[in-house]
């Protein structure tokens, strides 16, 4: 228990104190965010945030860490990998096929070394132990999409930083009460350098984590996600859960529910799908008007729904529990699609051509602050 306390007090405190020093150096290095055409916000902000999180994460996590935790070495190796690679694109961007590499290296750290892998889906379309290759696929699968799951996600302010802890809490109540000091101790070292970021990065946002940030959060998340299948799933814990898998899916529900449909929906438009576009669920909420504040406690509220749900109802199954939370996401993403203010089109006369042209006229407020297209 102190471990836990001093982990997550000692990685707040770092990140708090740490991002006003990262905000000054980023203004005086004119290291901002700038507006484009692929972002809605209207001011130039530091988006070093991530330098901040990954100094509180890895300094409390290695202090924090019971003796004997070998695979912990391969997992801040992965996160280093991350780091550099995060802040590389932050700096100087990467190009999609550059970042997918550095993820793949990252994942592969983890999945050869480290020991994370899907070995058993708990009966979810009735397969329960499934080969190596096959695991090992999945694995990495798994682990890249949900990394990029927090990259997505990361579109307004407040958002990707508060699933991340949302999450990291989960995993690290979890992991305690298992037994699981390490991960337990990885989950909350993570949940407090998150807390001291966004103190920051409430909306008005005065610094975004950007990919240094969201990645590494990803890739915590993905450790312990699939740690969380493999541990619960066991008779043999002092707290097994029947359905294990999608209860983790219920966890991780918001970012990789949106990042899997937006994926397909790009894959199926002949479109990279690392491309950008507006088709987050947190755009769509931005053409009702919300701010960035309620278009967080939405998704975070929808999120810890969806847990409860999952968790309730895990006595029916794996496959049964994801199809239900499957069916749930997509009607409410329909409803938010479909509701969602149109743009109003008028038809005009060209004076030249006497053709007719085509107008729009926006319904929607003005978009506020800092929302990134990714």
């Amino acid at each position: 228990m102190d471990n836990i306390i001093l982990s997550f007090g000692l990685a707040f405190l770092i990140t708090f104190f740490a991002i006003p020093i990262i905000i000054e150096v980023a203004r005086r290095k004119k290291l901002f965010d700038e507006p484009d055409e692929r972002k809605v916000h209207k001011m130039v902000i530091p988006t070093l945030g991530g330098l901040g999180i990954f100094g509180g994460f890895i300094l409390a996590t290695l202090i924090g860490s019971p003796e004997g935790s070998h695979e912990l070495q391969y997992f801040v190796a992965s996160a280093i990998v991350i780091f550099f690679l995060g802040i590389k694109d932050d700096i100087l961007v990467l190009s999609p096929a550059k970042k997918f590499i550095g993820q793949l290296i990252a994942a592969g750290i983890i999945i050869k070394f480290g020991g994370v892998r899907i070995m058993d889906m708990h009966g979810f379309l009735g397969i329960t132990v499934i080969p190596q290759v096959a695991g090992i696929v999945l694995t990495l699968f798994t682990v890249i999409v949900i990394i990029n799951s927090f990259n997505l996600i990361d579109g307004v302010d407040g958002l990707a930083g508060s699933l991340g802890l949302l999450t990291s809490l989960v995993f690290g109540i979890y992991f305690f009460y298992a037994g699981q000091l390490l991960y337990s101790v990885m989950a909350l070292s993570l949940a407090g350098s998150l807390v001291g970021f966004l103190l920051y990065n409430h909306s008005p946002a005065k610094i975004f984590m950007g990919d240094t940030g969201s990645l590494l959060i990803g890739l915590i998340n993905s450790i312990l996600v699939i740690k969380f299948i493999n541990i619960a799933g066991s008779q043999s814990v002092p707290v097994p859960l029947e359905a294990a898998p999608a209860i983790g899916f219920a966890i991780l529900i918001v970012p990789l529910f949106d990042t899997l449909r937006v994926f397909a929906l790009r894959i199926f438009n002949k479109r990279s799908p690392f491309s950008p576009d507006r088709n987050h669920v947190h755009h769509f909420l931005l053409q009702f008007g919300f701010s960035h504040r309620k278009i967080t406690l939405l998704c975070v509220g929808s999120n810890i729904g969806l847990l409860l749900t999952a968790y309730f109802l895990r006595s029916f199954g794996t496959t049964i529990v994801v199809g239900i939370l499957m069916i749930v996401s997509c009607a409410f993403t329909a409803v938010i699609y479909y509701s969602r203010p149109k743009k109003k089109v008028t038809e005009m006369k060209d004076t030249n051509t006497k053709m007719p042209v085509v107008k729009y006229r926006k319904m929607t407020p003005v978009i506020p602050n800092s929302v990134e297209v990714n």
